[in-house]
């Protein structure tokens, strides 16, 4: 198929059409973290009373999850930002595989399920395709706690054994520091009986917000944040009321989309410790930043180019690995950035190029060396972030742009048209 064919073909679906080079001026705010709010849903399945969670994004991932828990039982209501969540008549311990596969999100509730019901059954999940991210890590940590798990024809069985159907405390160690791994036997350990620790931990802000969702519950919990967790087992766990921290993606996103339109804009909230590796790029290829008790203004001088390898939280998150190539293509000199969480990450380049963007790719290292302009084109956003890098491109380059790929934005930006369109970008939403 050749470019104008593939182009026109992209117009016809769902999309943003950008008109660039706006100056961007205000503030810009962020929503709750949606990698946070998505599982601590499923944390409402550890007991039988209300859970209230609020600073929740309204995402079409939450209304994923809202499906998955409402179809074990779960009483769901949601009312702007604020989702009450009633397990106290489970009816099923199998979410559906339609509701399943597109959310891999939706693996979390398998922890919660067993050490609550004693047994699950989960399809096996899906979500953006940037590479493969196996579940092994889950299945040898429930099994650690004593579960028995098969695989078959795609979905994971899990169950405790004996009378008594309860985990039991162990000493895990995780073979690399999986967000979803910790979060998975996070959850399970709750309920076991007796200790667990879990080593090489993932140290990112989400698992340290679950960690204290589970403790206002009543877990007992410590070492959260840290590579070390310490997990003491209780009988039960209670209801509350809870607030979902800022999205530190969606944070980072918009101090790049001021930065690329080199524009003074101020975002807020930000928790400035969750994105410590970000903003020391920003400040590292040109932009200053104050930073107050709710949020960061940002101010872009002249950009150069940096060199960034991603890593597991405190390090660079590869969440923005794709929205940061997009500044650097805008930036003097050269810059490196090298994926080393995702082997299939690098989608977005070729987007990046049908707007002028000169990068060359060898594996998963990207080396971009920065033009004097972006010129609209209409692309094509392969995964959530590609589609947020689409996006920031867009409001630089001049002339228009069409930004298809919106099934994937809309899962973790919230109303993001209008966000912009708050601070002077000129952008619309198509709907053929």
């Amino acid at each position: 198929m050749t470019v104008a064919a593939l182009a026109s073909q992209d117009i016809l679906k769902p999309h943003l059409e950008i008109d660039g080079g706006e100056k961007l001026s205000g503030e810009l705010r962020v929503s709750g973290a949606k990698n946070s709010a998505l599982v601590l849903m499923t944390a409402s399945l550890l007991t039988e009373d209300p859970l209230t969670l609020r600073n929740v994004p309204p995402l079409t991932d939450i209304g994923g999850m809202t499906e998955i828990l409402s179809s074990l039982g779960v009483k769901v209501q949601r009312s702007g930002e604020v989702v009450r969540l009633h397990a106290d008549q489970m009816t099923g311990a199998e979410p559906p595989y339609e509701l399943v596969n597109g959310l891999r999100a939706s693996f979390f509730a398998i922890g919660p399920l067993l050490a609550r019901m004693g047994h699950a059954r989960v399809p096996l999940p899906g979500g953006c395709r940037i590479g493969a991210r196996p579940v092994v890590e889950h299945i040898r940590g429930l099994k650690a706690l004593g579960a028995v798990v098969n695989v078959e024809h795609g979905i994971i069985a899990a169950s405790i054994p004996g009378r008594e159907q309860r985990l039991k405390g162990a000493e895990i160690v995780l073979d690399c520091p999986s967000v979803g791994a910790t979060e998975t036997i996070l959850m399970a350990a709750a309920l076991a009986r007796g200790t667990s620790v879990i080593s090489n931990a993932a140290q990112e802000p989400e698992v340290q917000d679950l960690a204290n969702l589970l403790i206002a519950m009543g877990a007992n919990i410590s070492g959260a944040g840290g590579p070390t967790i310490t997990v003491e087992g209780v009988d039960q766990l209670k209801g509350c009321d809870y607030m979902v921290i800022p999205d530190r993606i969606e944070a980072g996103t918009f101090l790049l989309a001021a930065a690329i339109t080199r524009s003074k804009l101020r975002v807020a909230p930000v928790i400035p410790e969750h994105l410590s590796a970000v903003l020391q790029k920003l400040r590292d290829c040109g932009c200053k930043l104050d930073i107050d008790q709710e949020g960061i203004t940002i101010t872009p001088g002249e950009i150069r180019g940096i060199d960034i390898t991603t890593q597991p939280f405190p390090g660079f998150p590869t969440d923005l690995q794709a929205p940061f190539m997009a500044l650097l293509a805008t930036a003097q000199g050269t810059s490196v950035i090298t994926e080393k969480i995702y082997e299939n990450r690098m989608q977005h380049v070729a987007e990046l190029q049908r707007m002028g963007a000169s990068i060359r790719v060898q594996s998963n290292t990207a080396v971009v060396e920065g033009v004097s302009a972006l010129s609209g084109a209409p692309v094509n956003g392969t995964d959530l972030r590609a589609s947020a890098a689409m996006v920031l491109a867009a409001l630089v380059a001049t002339g228009k742009s069409q930004v298809s790929g919106l099934d994937h934005l809309d899962r973790g930006y919230a109303d993001i048209e209008a966000k912009l369109g708050r601070v002077g970008a000129k952008l619309i939403r198509r709907t053929p």
